[in-house]
């Protein structure tokens, strides 16, 4: 698909043009910054903007971390304290790293159902969707991996619970799970092996987070409407469009400056709301906590996880719930091809909106229910509502394509912001 027609940087000195016949840094950034942006976007398309920061954030304070952290089962919750206690501002930089992960993954879900809600995920975006995915993915891993880092006791019954999953699977299951853990059982080399990968996966996502720009500068952004960016001509394309500086910059920033208010005030007053008080105690593999769950972004998978409690055929609970959760993130990466409907945004599909809310209350009530003991009540809502996550992508979506009656289109990106924003006119008597 061709890019949307704009003005080029063009160097100007013998300096300039020397220096980009040879590396067009200053051509990349010039491209980057006047890129046209439909001009209709609303505010949540600032979630970009504080995914950038903060992956900065993480890698940033993480460096700084490990400059001070052991990775030894005998000494790695002392470390910690090392940090929080002796080093020079280590306690904030621990509580910058530790909340900066929840920060991450409220901007990504807001990304995500954002996406989910505009039709982000059709076509010609399909790979910008798919990158997406393989880049939260790798945020579930790298979190994951970090949480066990402390050495507590929530981190070490956390990483077995969840490397025992990968035993569940026929055949290469106890293979996997050993190489996993480094051995037999969670012990110093699987505290290496996850320090290893954790410090490694961030500069993975920094290379998606690049081809996910790249994918999305390509194709152009999508936004409320669902309509394309009109490319037959310059002119037409500047009507729909707005230079992405000043205008959103400046706007995305505005809201990543509200938003930090809010962290930095909760990093302050409260930094510790978000963890769990097993993981001040030191790891005891001769203790296990009453009730093992893990970080709150986890919860909903973690819900469809203990969902399965029955077998089916011969395959056992165990590993039809690892199936579960797994294919419960597979479900959204096929959302391009589930969905049917010729409409991309959900602003004006009605029936949509109904599935498309009840999923959002689904994902909150999957999210409860992983926080809580699996007894009463429990596993039956939580097998529900996997039912209808699973429901929503594989069933849903294809069938409202085909009988949902939606409401007129706009034809261009320009009718639609006159529509919202109608211009002011000066009557002269």
């Amino acid at each position: 698909m061709a890019g949307i027609p704009h003005d080029h940087y063009k160097p100007k000195t013998g300096m300039q043009k020397w220096f980009h016949e040879r590396l067009p840094i200053a051509s990349l950034i010039y491209d980057t910054l006047t890129i046209p942006t439909p001009k209709n976007l609303n505010w949540m398309w600032i979630w970009g903007i504080v995914l950038t920061f903060c992956l900065a954030l993480q890698i940033i304070t993480g460096i700084i971390l490990v400059m001070h952290y052991t990775p030894h089962v005998d000494l790695a919750f002392d470390s910690v304290e090392h940090i929080m206690r002796d080093v020079n501002g280590g306690w904030a930089f621990r509580y910058l790293h530790a909340n900066g992960a929840s920060l991450f993954f409220i901007a990504v879900y807001a990304h995500i159902f954002r996406g989910l809600y505009y039709g982000s995920y059709k076509a010609p975006r399909e790979i910008t969707w798919i990158l997406g995915m393989l880049i939260y993915l790798m945020m579930m891993a790298t979190g994951f991996l970090g949480y066990v880092l402390p050495w507590g006791q929530m981190s070490f019954w956390g990483a077995t619970v969840i490397t025992g999953l990968f035993g569940a699977i026929p055949g290469v299951g106890s293979i996997l799970q050993e190489w996993l853990l480094g051995g037999p059982a969670v012990d110093n080399a699987t505290l290496n092996r996850f320090f290893s990968l954790h410090y490694l996966l961030p500069f993975v996502i920094v290379g998606l987070v690049a081809l996910h720009i790249w994918a999305f500068h390509t194709t152009g952004n999508n936004n409320p409407t669902g309509v394309e960016v009109r490319r037959k001509s310059k002119a037409e394309a500047q009507k729909d469009t707005v230079p992405f500086w000043p205008y959103y910059v400046i706007k995305d920033l505005f809201a990543l400056v509200m938003i930090l208010i809010i962290f930095m005030a909760i990093v302050g007053f409260m930094p510790n709301y978000l963890g769990h008080p097993d993981n001040y105690i030191p790891a005891n593999p001769l203790a296990t906590p009453a009730h093992i769950v893990p970080e709150w972004y986890y919860l909903p998978f973690y819900a469809i996880l203990r969902a399965i409690t029955f077998d089916v055929l011969f395959l056992d609970a165990k590993f039809l719930g690892v199936l579960a959760m797994f294919g419960s993130i597979a479900v959204m990466a096929l959302a391009p091809w589930t969905d049917t409907s010729p409409v991309r945004s959900g602003r004006y599909r009605p029936t949509f909106k109904i599935a498309y809310w009840v999923l959002g209350f689904d994902f909150m009530l999957l999210m409860w229910c992983g926080a809580q003991p699996a007894e009463g009540l429990v596993p039956l809502v939580s097998l529900i509502g996997a039912i209808y996550w699973f429901a929503y992508f594989l069933v849903i979506l294809p069938v409202l394509g085909w009988t949902e009656k939606t409401l007129p289109v706009p034809e261009t990106i320009e009718a639609d912001f006159d529509a919202h924003y109608p211009a002011k006119t000066n009557t002269v008597k």
